[in-house]
């Protein structure tokens, strides 16, 4: 059983959120000269969509800042040593956060990276097996949304097995991610979906 939020715990979870709700994409987009995310492409502000619209520079620095953001929400908790049911739940708020930005509320991203920033500080194994999923899929596929569907439904299972303290963390995170991509899901079904 879980230890009740301390008054620590609970404000960095709400540093996570904020954490998570930073606009890399549309940052190094303004910072570059490229046309923003959002409204360009599949307009989702992420690495992939960056890639499309931008340049593999501009997508590179996209990705380490999302993934960034992730570990910095965890990292900040490890700092304060939290325990590992509570920096599950800084993970949880930074993959909210980029989801769901405070700074606007309906423009965020999918999250993969940043699930995957939190998942390396948490347990560096756990994001091993992600990162060989999503590459196994994507290299086999050439689709980055059925790659990160495919790793996001494999997450529990990992956890399962590395973490089971955060099972339910970490689904919860999973679900928030397929649940993100219900249009990519709908384009896959109709083979419409785009490859890279």
């Amino acid at each position: 059983m879980p230890e009740p939020l301390t008054s620590t715990a609970t404000l960095l979870v709400g540093l996570g959120y904020l954490l998570g709700s930073i606009p890399t994409a549309v940052l190094v987009c303004n910072s570059m000269g490229i046309a923003d995310p959002r409204q360009q492409g599949s307009r989702n502000p992420g690495a992939t969509n960056v890639l499309r619209i931008g340049s593999p520079f501009a997508a590179v620095l996209t990705l380490l800042g999302d993934i960034g953001k992730g570990a910095a929400a965890v990292g900040a908790g490890i700092l304060a040593e939290l325990e590992a049911t509570h920096l599950a739940l800084c993970a949880l708020a930074a993959v909210v956060g980029h989801l769901y930005p405070v700074f606007a509320i309906r423009e965020g991203g999918k999250g993969v990276a940043t699930t995957l920033g939190g998942c390396l500080v948490l347990s560096p194994a756990l994001a091993l097996g992600q990162v060989t999923s999503w590459l196994l899929i994507f290299l086999t596929t050439r689709i980055s949304s059925l790659a990160s569907v495919m790793t996001a439904i494999l997450t529990p299972l990992y956890a399962w097995f590395l973490r089971p303290e955060m099972l339910g963390t970490l689904t919860l995170i999973s679900l928030l991610l397929i649940g993100r991509h219900a249009r990519n899901i709908r384009n896959l079904i109709s083979h419409h979906e785009p490859k890279l």
